[in-house]
Parts: structure tokens; C-alpha cells; sequence
């Protein structure tokens, strides 16, 4: 059935929200990164620095899935009708090579170098410093074959259609990008599709990467002893196994009804939303939980040692005020010797005993004792009770 307005900008409005909703979590997740990598500089947690090395890795997936997200808004019908753009063929052709032939695939092998970077030794793994530059250009290397391959069906392919000689042409959505639209003065303006072959060449790149993934997430699991990190594996091997294959189902299904019907945008609509799912679980999976959970640590190494600085600051504290404590009581046994008489215990007040030189002890012990003056009795001859007042043996006992 023909596709209504209402629908293409319905379709489009969603395209346009989610892809925002991945670019602004991409943002946050750069800032999170950069912020990481100045609080390892600036405090020299160097326990961390393991956990920040493949940080350029990490940015760049971020920037494929941005790249890959601008992309699909430039496709869109409904930012042609908003601002009355006129879509050539070579905006379409341009949009599957650079998506199809780049972005996705640099973003799926990126994703792959950094799971297999734990597997690595640490001297030429992450700890290196050419790490990075090294796992860039194996990205970019790798990419090279599938980037050749959908610049020749874009190009490449409609020629061969037309020079075909056997008598029988295939149909047009095996190398077609674009179809000119059917509506009265739009002649100029082209509907951006899926070529069949771009879809084919696509699905064996998922079926390469997915039992890669499979055969790494295995050896992974082997030495992930964490629940939590195991539940990160699988969301990773689910996320991937399960949208690439559904985004190439969707996009293979598209060529089955023209550009201007309701099947084909939403088709093409849940191939970009399985997608799109599968590239924020990513992010949030291999960008924004190891940064958060190394962040974690280093919050509870400087609780520890804001503990360890204060429990030595409490024991200077209290070293000190004992010190000075003793000195003043030293101070006032001189100078007023009969404040501390009997009479002044039995009254009940605030008393201090020093130990003679006879009776092992650290220092003078100080003692703070409130009570009642007949709970200061004891029987005759019965030795002082520890805690209670003790009268000094140089002192004579009245009758």
C-alpha cells in the first residue's frame, strides 16, 4: 500500500530521536573518559592506569556509532519534506558505502579488538603505548575489503546490469541505491535503498564476525571468574549475534516492496532499530561500566586513605592532649596539695590518681569519676577498687 505522510514522518521523527539519544550518550561517555584519564594524571593513580589504556579504542567506537547515526538521518524522507531538499542518486549511493561499507563494519571490529585486548600480554597489549595506533590500524586495514567490495556494487554493479549481453537482467534492487520518486515534480529526488548484494556482502560479514565472537567470548569466559564481568560477555555475544542478523533480515526483506510503501520504512526502520540498540548496549558495555567501576576503586582507595590519615591524626591528637593533660595535673598536685585530701574524695567530684613509682604503668592514668559520697566507702582493709578514687599512701588516715 502506498506509504501516508503521516507515517514517513513518524518513522523519521523516532530515527531522529534515538539517534540523538546515541549521540548524546556517546558525548557523555567521551566526557566520562576524559574525565577518567585527568584523575588518574591528577591524583597518580597508577593501579588504574591498566583500565584507561585502550581509551582512544574506546572513543573511536563511540565515533563510528556517531558516524553511522548521522548517516541514517540523511537517508531520511522526512528531513528531504522538511526542508524541501532534493535528494540525487549520488547522495544515496554515497550514504551505503560510507554506513554499509564503513561505519558498521569498522564499528563491529572494534568491538572485537577490545574484547580480545584482555587475551593480550600486557607489554604489547594495552599497556603499550602504540596499543592504540596499532588496534586503529588494523580497524581501518580490515575494513579495506568490505569497503572495496560495496564501492563496486555501487558502481560497478548497475553497469554490469545494463551491459549484459545474455538477454536476461537481474532486478533492479540488486545494485540499485536509489529509485526516483513517482510524485509529480520530485523527478530529481531519489528514495535511498538497500542494494541486495550490499545486503548479501553484509550478511557473510555477520556470519564471519559472529562465530569469531563466539570462539573469543569462550576463551573470555575461561578466565573471567566475576559474575558481573560474565554478564557483560553475554550481553556483549547476545547483543551482536542477535542484531546484526536481524538488521540484515529487515534489510534484505526491504527490497520486497518499493520505497514509497508503508512495509518498506518499516522494514528499514527495525533494521535501524536493532541496530541502534545493539550500538548503546555497546557503549555502555565497553565504554561506560569499566570507567565507572575503575572510578569505584579509586573512590574507595581514597577512602582508605583518608581513614589511614585520619586514625594517625586522632592518635597525634590524643598523644598530645595526654601529654599536656599530665602536665597540668603534675602542675596542680604542686601548687594545691590539699584539693586532692580525702575529704575532697568523699564529696564527690572530679578526681585525679597518679600511680606510685612502684606500679607498672604508661603514664599517669586520669580519672574522671561522678558519684555519690557513700558509694565512695569501701569496708575496712579491702584494697581500692579499680575506677573509684584512690587516696594517696603519703597521706596520714584520721581517726
Amino acid at each position: 500500500m502506498p506509504l501516508s505522510r503521516f507515517a514517513t514522518e513518524a518513522f523519521g521523527l523516532v530515527t531522529i530521536c534515538l539517534v540523538a539519544i546515541l549521540i548524546l550518550l556517546g558525548l557523555m561517555c567521551i566526557a566520562y573518559s576524559f574525565y577518567f584519564r585527568s584523575r588518574i594524571h591528577n591524583q597518580r593513580l597508577l593501579q588504574l592506569t591498566y583500565f584507561s589504556g585502550p581509551w582512544i579504542v574506546r572513543i573511536t567506537i563511540i565515533l563510528f556509532s556517531i558516524w553511522w547515526g548521522i548517516g541514517e538521518i540523511i537517508r531520511l524522507t522526512l528531513l528531504r519534506s522538511t526542508f524541501h531538499l532534493k535528494w540525487p542518486d549520488t547522495v544515496c549511493k554515497c550514504y551505503i558505502v560510507s554506513n554499509l561499507g564503513f561505519a558498521e563494519p569498522c564499528l563491529f571490529l572494534t568491538l572485537v579488538f577490545l574484547l580480545r585486548a584482555p587475551l593480550q600480554d600486557l607489554e604489547t597489549g594495552i599497556m603499550s603505548r602504540k596499543w592504540n595506533v596499532k588496534t586503529l590500524g588494523y580497524v581501518l586495514l580490515y575494513c579495506l575489503p568490505m569497503f572495496v567490495l560495496q564501492l563496486f556494487v555501487i558502481l560497478v554493479g548497475p553497469r554490469l546490469d545494463k551491459n549484459n549481453g545474455s538477454g536476461k537482467k537481474l532486478p533492479h534492487y540488486f545494485s540499485s541505491a536509489g529509485v526516483t520518486s513517482s510524485v509529480a515534480g520530485e523527478n530529481d529526488t531519489a528514495f535511498c535503498t538497500y542494494p541486495l548484494f550490499s545486503t548479501i556482502l553484509l550478511g557473510l560479514y555477520a556470519i564471519v564476525l559472529t562465530s569469531y565472537l563466539f570462539w573469543l567470548g569462550s576463551r573470555i569466559l575461561k578466565l573471567v571468574i566475576n559474575k558481573g564481568l560474565q554478564k557483560r560477555v553475554y550481553t556483549l555475544l547476545f547483543s551482536v549475534s542477535c542484531f546484526l542478523p536481524i538488521r540484515v533480515l529487515f534489510l534484505g526483506l526491504s527490497v520486497l516492496s518499493g520505497p514509497e510503501h508503508f512495509m518498506f520504512e518499516a522494514f528499514v526502520f527495525l533494521a535501524f532499530l536493532a541496530l541502534v540498540c545493539c550500538a548503546g548496549l555497546c557503549m555502555y558495555t565497553l565504554v561506560y561500566r569499566p570507567v565507572a567501576d575503575s572510578l569505584s576503586l579509586g573512590n574507595l582507595q581514597d577512602l582508605e586513605a583518608r581513614r589511614r590519615n585520619d586514625d594517625h591524626n586522632d592518635t597525634v591528637s590524643f598523644i598530645a592532649s595526654q601529654t599536656h593533660l599530665e602536665g597540668n595535673v603534675e602542675e596542680n598536685i604542686r601548687s594545691s596539695p590539699g584539693r586532692y585530701s580525702d575529704a575532697s574524695t568523699k564529696r564527690g567530684s572530679i578526681s585525679f590518681r597518679t600511680l606510685e613509682k612502684g606500679v607498672t604503668s604508661t603514664g599517669t592514668f586520669v580519672e574522671l569519676s561522678l558519684f555519690s559520697p557513700s558509694r565512695s566507702a569501701t569496708p575496712p582493709g579491702s584494697p581500692p577498687l579499680l575506677g573509684w578514687p584512690m587516696r594517696s599512701p603519703t597521706q596520714n588516715i584520721g581517726p
